[in-house]
């Protein structure tokens, strides 16, 4: 996503909390970057909750420090790890009716406090304070926090995709092999990789393909040739909204990945893999093909990890196949925020706590504010030389939990060429990909309809199909199951309607 900043030469920062401070500028809005709030004015108190973990104690919590110094305010931030054990104590402070400042949600806990009026409708602020965060943002992921018409969330911008398929090239090499370009090409790769004995130890120990199958992941880029997202993914083809699962072509795509399996060209374990495991089996030369990010694959520890194992082994990315629907690395919500941030409404009833954190939002969304935010301090944490960001070694050592301070997100292009120079060419080529463009983290699950209970079945028979335990010819009683038992149907009617608000569809 492509950020405009607002003010480049960061002069205006905080004029809304200067004029409550008794200090002036000349340039209006609602930030001025390049003062601090007079010492003898109290800092203003937020409560402000989130998930996460790792991050330091308050007086050794730099970012803290500086936006408290800058903002006149005072952060006291909570962080709970886990998402659901966060969520539950959320809902017990609030139904206490001790209500952070501003706390972090997901899409169907926003849904349930702003029906239940908990929640500040930020839409009348959009566009005189908070102004800058508006801008930041953009419109388009801002509706990702619209109910009922009405704005309840800082929507974080969304994160950018890691992952691609990646092949042992020395084993290509060894079997004169080129890098697959099509379904066909990869089918073929994947039986010599598999018996063939490419690794040369003279034993058939070998497999094609590893990853994590259970989330599908694994098989991402041959469900995106045949043009199907990901199990679960909404998406639009021809100005209609189509789901994976009813997706005339997922029948195709799970044909193909069946005859991977019964031709033993998968790792067996592939279902139950977990985090870093298939890649961990893929460093150990048990496959030569495995779905990863280049955050697990491509970093320097991680290259010196498997050539230590073999110091000839040569992981390289490459494009998903093309196949009939094209060539995609199948689906991803591009414009899912990665975080929502919503501000309970009694703080209304607190104008003086509010425009402070409605400061803090904007401030993080101008460049000077959202420098500090992913770089810390200069002349600690990052040196400008030539006129580029070089982060020192205290930053790449402390400053893992910066990003907690993001609050409206990152341009993330610049933010992980600046922060992983050497890998650089791998986030140019992740981003390079198609991608079936989804939006399913837009759609609520309607009332009768268990999303839970919904995806768990679907996922359970889509790998009966793959293992040939149940008949690729009883999927139409699969889907009908799936409708009628699991009322999907449901979800469809309110992906269609979601899409039709987010002008995906006429």
């Amino acid at each position: 996503m492509r950020i405009k900043w607002i003010m480049p030469a960061a002069a205006a920062v905080l004029a809304m909390s200067l004029v409550a401070t008794g200090c002036s500028s000349g340039t209006g809005g609602s930030v001025a970057s390049k003062e601090t709030v007079p010492a003898n004015t109290a800092p203003v108190k937020l409560k402000i909750m989130q998930e996460g973990s790792g991050v330091p104690s308050p007086e050794n919590d730099i970012i803290k420090k500086e936006l408290d110094k800058k903002l006149g305010i005072d952060m006291d931030m909570s962080y709970t790890q886990g998402i659901t054990e966060y969520l539950n104590q959320l809902k017990v402070r609030v139904a206490a009716g001790d209500y952070p400042d501003m706390m972090l949600l997901d899409l169907t806990t926003l849904n349930d406090f702003a029906q239940k009026g908990l929640l500040l409708d930020l839409t009348p602020y959009l566009d005189n304070k908070l102004k800058q965060a508006k801008d930041f943002m953009g419109p388009s992921l801002l509706k990702k926090g619209v109910i009922n018409g009405k704005n309840y969330a800082i929507t974080r911008i969304a994160d950018v995709p890691f992952g691609s398929y990646w092949i042992r090239k020395d084993w290509l090499d060894t079997l004169k092999l080129q890098v697959p370009q099509t379904l066909d090409d990869l089918m073929a790769v994947s039986k010599s990789f598999t018996e063939n004995d490419p690794d040369g130890n003279g034993k058939k120990d070998t497999f094609a393909m590893t990853g994590n199958g259970m989330d599908f992941s694994a098989f991402s880029p041959i469900l995106g040739a045949y043009g199907v997202g990901l199990p679960g993914a909404f998406y639009t083809k021809d100005g209609k909204v189509v789901d994976s699962y009813h997706d005339a072509s997922m029948k195709d795509a799970l044909s193909y990945i069946q005859k991977l399996i019964s031709s033993n060209y998968v790792d067996p374990q592939i279902m139950t893999n977990k985090g870093t495991m298939g890649r961990d089996q893929a460093f150990q030369g048990k496959a030569g093909i495995v779905y990863s990010s280049w955050t697990d694959m491509g970093k320097q520890e991680f290259i010196t990890q498997y050539k230590t194992i073999n110091a000839k082994a040569e992981w390289i990315q490459i494009a998903p196949p093309k196949g009939p629907g094209g060539q995609f690395d199948s689906s991803f919500d591009s414009e899912k925020p990665s975080r929502l941030l919503a501000i309970p409404k009694s703080l209304e009833k607190q104008p003086e706590k509010l425009q402070k954190l409605f400061d803090l939002l904007n401030y993080v969304s101008t460049k000077e504010g959202n420098q500090l935010a992913m770089y810390g301090i200069q002349d600690r944490d990052y040196k400008v030389e030539n006129g580029k960001i070089v982060l020192t070694e205290l930053m790449a050592k402390e400053g893992n939990y910066f990003h907690y301070y993001q609050f409206t997100g990152r341009p993330n292009e610049e933010y992980l060429k600046t922060k992983f120079p050497n890998e650089e060419p791998m986030i140019k080529f992740s981003l390079s990909l198609a991608r079936i463009k989804s939006f399913g983290s837009s759609v609520l699950p309607p009332a009768g309809h268990n999303a839970a209970d919904a995806g768990r079945y679907a996922n359970e028979e889509l790998i009966k199909f793959l293992y040939s335990k149940r008949s690729l010819a009883e999927y139409p009683e699969f889907l009908n199951t799936l409708d009628t038992t699991f009322k999907y149907k449901l979800l469809q009617d309110e992906a269609q309607k979601r899409a039709k608000e987010l002008e995906l569809i006429k």
